[in-house]
């Protein structure tokens, strides 16, 4: 039986008119229908921030820290998210596109209807995280740790994963598309994900890496 196509994240809906946001954060706040144009929040921290049908356009958020914080149906543009650290948070119908990601820490949290493209997120964390129907398209992953996360509905289609590491994840179900797949760390997670062909060569090596099997050329 033929595979069935996967279905892209469902988009999210911010409305096209958003009131600007100020450059603050707070506990237990709502951000709802903004739009972060340019807004410094980095180095900043909060808990139970909820922001809703949100827009963030070039918007700095490097080095902030969140904890149960909630994005739904909002957009990060251009944004640097690089050295973000959320506990226990949620992404959902969030699209994420030419962000700076590196060293983002989501560990502990869920993503549900998520693409993210176009992202630069080398040295991330979503150790312990859930991604239902998640899309990393055209992103550099390396070295990227997703040990513990459950991968069961996440898709990696031309990503730069090398050196990532999948120690105890949950991968049955997991896709990877145009993928390098170079020296990645607890290889033996993939089993019950789908590869594509073209991949296979450089998995082979990784592979044999893992099990001790030297290699030669003829």
């Amino acid at each position: 039986m033929p595979t069935k196509p996967a279905r892209r994240p469902a988009k999210p809906k911010p409305p096209a008119a958003l009131d600007p946001a100020a450059d603050e954060l707070a506990d237990e706040a709502v951000y709802r229908r903004l739009g972060f144009v340019e807004t410094d929040l980095s180095g900043r921290t909060a808990a139970l921030a909820e922001f809703e049908q949100c827009r963030f356009r070039t918007a700095n958020l490097s080095n902030t820290r969140l904890e149960r914080a909630s994005f739904t149906d909002c957009l990060l543009e251009s944004s640097d998210l690089a050295n973000l650290r959320t506990v226990k948070s949620s992404l959902h119908r969030v699209h994420l596109s030419a962000d700076r990601m590196t060293g983002l820490h989501w560990v502990d949290g869920a993503l549900r209807e998520v693409a993210i493209t176009d992202c630069r997120a080398d040295l991330s964390s979503f150790r312990f995280t859930a991604f239902q129907n998640v899309l990393f398209e055209d992103c550099v992953l390396t070295r990227a740790d997703f040990q513990n996360a459950d991968l069961t509905g996440a898709r990696f289609v031309n990503c730069d994963l090398t050196g990532a590491q999948f120690s105890h994840a949950k991968m049955t179900g997991t896709r990877l598309t145009g993928c390098v797949l170079a020296h990645l760390g607890g290889v033996s997670s993939l089993a019950g994900a789908t590869v594509s062909g073209a991949d296979l060569v450089a998995l082979t090596y990784t592979l044999a890496g893992a099990l001790g099997i030297n290699i030669e050329d003829s």
